[in-house]
């Protein structure tokens, strides 16, 4: 592509390379509750119950399977480079305990210590069994249909009335 104008061809080249940086760019985002430290500090054990924490910091994220003894606030901030993976950068999950009464028992923050990293062994997950492949897993059972062994009755055999 010939420009008659050097100028032209400068802002012709530049803007080429502004959008190719731009595809380089970082993503953040965030995922769950918003923490408010101001209003976590002014939830106390002992004085608190679920409708106090529920007015002050809203519905929990999740609370534990068994009862409602415990509720869960997790935050997490993502980074990510163009068509990388994302990573997490920061994470707080803030646990608030309840005693029986439903008061306020203790509240605990976690960070990032608590996300697990999965690697994947060779882009496979071991399974116990056979080791087949898709030929196998598609074919195998031709032939299989009333072999003995296999849990039909066959031609002549006794029927769903044993006779």
């Amino acid at each position: 592509m010939r420009f008659p104008n050097k100028r032209l061809s400068c802002l012709f080249a530049i803007s080429v390379a502004a959008m190719a940086v731009s595809g380089c760019t970082r993503i953040r985002t965030h995922q769950g509750y918003l923490v408010d430290n101001l209003l976590v500090d002014s939830i106390q054990p002992g004085i608190d119950n679920r409708e106090s924490v529920e007015g002050t910091l809203g519905r929990p994220t999740f609370a534990s399977e068994f009862g409602e003894k415990d509720w869960y606030y997790v935050a997490r901030d993502m980074r990510q480079l163009a068509f990388a993976n994302p990573k997490p950068v920061k994470q707080t999950i803030l646990r608030v305990r309840f005693d029986d009464a439903g008061n306020v028992a203790a509240i605990d923050k976690r960070g990032l210590e608590k996300v697990v990293h999965i690697s994947p062994k060779d882009g496979r997950t071991p399974t116990l069994g056979r080791d087949r492949t898709l030929l196998q897993e598609i074919f195998g059972n031709i032939g299989a249909v009333g072999a003995p062994g296999g849990g039909a009755t066959g031609a002549g055999g006794p029927g769903p009335n044993g006779g």
